[in-house]
């Protein structure tokens, strides 16, 4: 049986832990809680830019982090835990046709109406349970990373590296959350150096009892999961 927990801002459930507190040298890049995400504004129940996920997620991604440092890499964080608020308001969105703010970057070639049915967004997501994490490469010493705004332009997610939005991450070969057959993560029509980048990532998770989902390089799920009948709705804060 499923269960959805709320509870007001007060310390994390047992269970869960800020990242940061983990392993402060994993770089966190909260896209939800700011603009530059894919309804183009702070998603409901992101009040702070940090990354809380379950103790054995964090463990397991301070493991991953360990194997990237004599490579000069580090993992970035653009999400973790993920309040059931949150997912909620992607179905208003989803229905709202008039707005397309964002569809350049993040769904160039797919109806709004279709990100549930094409797999791309859940109405009950791994990210709410605490055990999921949308991530990247970036080599150090890591760039600086600018930072998009509402009025700046919005750019085709698919677009070359160097092209499309930057991103201080190893090239990936799209944007992140770019909802597209390009970011499905074993897509053979990219470019050598990408699928090699997606595979050092996809190596690495997976060493350390992550799953990756086939149509996003970036998300992957825990698999040994601390809750996994558990959808949990405190804030993000």
């Amino acid at each position: 049986m499923q269960t959805l927990v709320t509870q007001s801002i007060q310390p994390l459930p047992d269970g869960f832990v800020y990242l940061k507190d983990i392993d402060p040298t994993i770089l966190e890049e909260v896209r939800y809680a700011g603009n530059h995400n894919f309804i183009g504004r702070p998603v409901p129940g992101y009040l702070a830019p940090v990354i809380i996920v379950t103790e054995p997620v964090a463990l397991a991604l301070k493991a991953v982090q360990s194997e990237l440092k004599p490579f000069q890499m580090t993992l970035k964080v653009y999400d973790g835990y993920r309040p059931q608020q949150a997912v909620d308001s992607f179905i208003p969105w989803a229905e709202d046709l008039n707005d397309q703010l964002t569809k350049t970057e993040f769904y160039p070639n797919l109806d709004k109406r279709d990100v549930f049915s094409a797999g791309y967004i859940s109405k009950r997501s791994s990210h709410t349970r605490g055990s999921a994490v949308d991530l990247t490469l970036v080599p150090l010493p890591a760039a600086s990373q600018p930072r998009w705004m509402p009025g700046d332009p919005v750019l085709d997610g698919r677009l070359p590296y160097g092209k499309r939005f930057p991103d201080n991450s190893l090239d990936m070969g799209t944007a992140f959350d770019c909802l597209d057959e390009l970011s499905h993560t074993l897509n053979s029509s990219l470019p050598h150096h990408v699928r090699a980048n997606r595979l050092l990532l996809k190596s690495l998770m997976e060493k350390h009892g992550f799953e990756n989902y086939r149509k996003e390089w970036w998300h992957f799920g825990f698999i040994n999961e601390l809750f996994p009948d558990t959808y949990f709705n405190f804030p993000v804060f």
